[in-house]
């Protein structure tokens, strides 16, 4: 008989790749975990694993159906080279495309612009209120990704605290989520949806077990989808208490936090 397939749907920003700010690295300089640049933006270095993350990682994939999953948009996410073997599925902009084998699935991404259009009030109206509504003292830039949803990029101490939540509070009733990244505050159609796509992965493969981890709202669907899913201690989910019967809070932060999180996927695996 085969080995029950298991797909490993994990979240990347801050779950398993680290930029240099996200590191987290507490411990004295001489005891610091050896670094492997996966990504490279201008020229310059951006996001890291651990060596023992990225041996860890090759093991997954080999073992696993191991699918990338991000609100990163396809270029971006196209500059990001993890360690180990090509994954043949990858999810981007939040589950707006479905790649398969670097390719966007044009049935799923149709499936998923036409719920949009039918649930939600439109990406103009969102970015006209993100527009009005941001003060230029903190707002440094507004973007739009693959034409499904908006964010700016702010100064996080110069944002009001209660600002994210009346944003939130505004976009509910119109079909929209807001969540609040590091320096980005993201605005999303309810209907793009990570869990989604990674519903339809499952499908495709015949998973038996589907294990995830992310760190941030946007992925808290993600994780009451799976069979059994971790976040790390730190990040959006872990500062507002977010908890569910079936994922585990881990005590670790930083680029830590996703060596550990590798390990789990690879003791939870069938």
């Amino acid at each position: 008989m085969s080995t029950p397939v298991t797909l490993v749907a994990s979240d990347l920003d801050r779950t398993l790749i680290y930029s240099a700010a996200a590191l987290a690295l507490t411990m004295p300089d001489h005891r610091a975990p050896r670094l492997l640049c996966v990504e490279v933006h201008e020229h310059k270095p951006l996001s890291y694993v651990t060596e023992d993350a990225a041996r860890l990682l090759a093991e997954l994939k080999s073992a696993t159906v191991f699918v990338p999953t991000t609100t990163r948009t396809r270029k971006q996410y196209q500059r990001i080279q993890l360690p180990g073997a090509p994954s043949e599925f990858a999810i981007c902009a939040n589950g707006g495309h479905l790649l398969v084998n670097g390719v966007s699935d044009p049935d799923w991404a149709r499936e998923v612009t036409g719920r949009i259009a039918a649930e939600c009030a439109s990406l103009d109206e969102v970015r006209a209120h993100l527009r009005a509504v941001a003060d230029p003292g903190w707002l440094r830039k507004e973007r739009v990704a693959e034409d499904l949803f908006a964010y700016l990029v702010v100064e996080r101490e110069l944002l009001p605290e209660e600002w994210v939540k009346e944003l939130a509070a505004w976009a509910q009733p119109r079909g929209w989520t807001v969540s609040l990244q590091g320096r980005k505050i993201y605005a999303v159609p309810k209907p793009l949806t990570k869990s989604a796509a990674v519903r339809e992965v499952a499908r495709r493969t015949g998973a038996a077990l589907t294990l995830a981890a992310g760190d941030s709202l946007l992925d808290a669907d993600l994780l009451l989808a799976a069979d059994h899913g971790w976040r790390p201690g730190h990040g959006e989910l872990a500062e507002t208490g977010w908890r569910s019967p079936g994922t585990e809070a881990l005590a670790e932060c930083g680029v830590l936090a996703g060596e550990e999180i590798l390990r789990r996927f690879l003791g939870a695996r069938n």
